[in-house]
């Protein structure tokens, strides 16, 4: 099966923690949206990616373990070389592909090197559903804000644009995101776009926001857009609670 039109699940949503040790993750509601999207039958197949994070070991066995109860988890990495030989057939058997957090303008640009952006680009119009967090959210957008360049917030202009919007993540645990946001979309560096607190996550089918959801209380989304004077428009978007 494969979803009915080409969907996006943008997220600043991560594994849900069971509070063990930090690498003793579960998969959260998002997971399971992101599969019943996809039209998966039987045992959902996720494929993860975590080239942001630098293919960390220790984030991809958390992904493994946390999805492993529910869904049949695999991954593709990158370093030292990718680890399966035809990655556009893997990637277009999945159901879901989930990218992970880390440095969205590395990410970006060893997708590019090595042809996976239009990899993912095929797989999501074949139906497979794209979803992420943090840089796996940006990347599929036009841009946003960014500490892939250092501890100050910067903007990345380049993602894939699969969305013809930018994106703001973490929007209401790390200060500086917001005002940044609003600054770059006032001064033309960013188009309007969407943005998340965490827990929160955009569902796209094609290239329109059908709703946000979220896995917990008391967080939002936003649409931003540059007003008539100029400067940025913040509009509330109230998620559907997941549990």
């Amino acid at each position: 099966m494969a979803a009915d039109t080409p969907t996006i699940v943008a997220t600043s949503i991560g594994l849900d923690s069971r509070g063990r040790d930090r690498d003793d993750c579960d998969a959260g509601p998002v997971f399971d949206l992101a599969a019943d999207l996809s039209g998966a039958t039987g045992t959902p197949k996720v494929c993860f990616i975590g080239t942001a994070g630098g293919d960390s070991a220790a984030q991809i066995s958390s992904v493994y373990s946390a999805l492993s109860e529910r869904f049949r988890p695999s991954h593709l990495e990158l370093f030292t070389m990718p680890n399966i030989d035809d990655v556009l057939g893997h990637l277009l058997s999945q159901d879901v592909i989930w990218v992970g957090g880390g440095s969205v303008a590395n990410l970006l640009a060893l997708w590019r090197l090595h042809g996976w952006d239009n990899h993912l680009r095929q797989a999501w119009q074949a139906g497979v559903v794209l979803g992420g967090v943090s840089a796996g959210s940006l990347c599929w957008h036009l841009g946003g804000t960014t500490d892939s360049f250092g501890p100050q917030l910067r903007p990345v202009t380049n993602g894939l644009g699969f969305l013809p919007f930018s994106n703001g993540v973490h929007y209401n645990s790390e200060p500086e995101r917001r005002p940044l946001y609003h600054r770059l979309i006032a001064d033309g560096t960013l188009p309007g776009g969407y943005a998340t607190d965490d827990g929160v996550g955009l569902v796209y089918s094609g290239t329109d926001l059908v709703e946000a959801v979220a896995d917990r209380p008391d967080c939002l989304a936003y649409e931003v857009q540059r007003g008539a004077d100029g400067n940025a428009v913040e509009t509330i978007i109230e998620p559907r609670r997941l549990r």
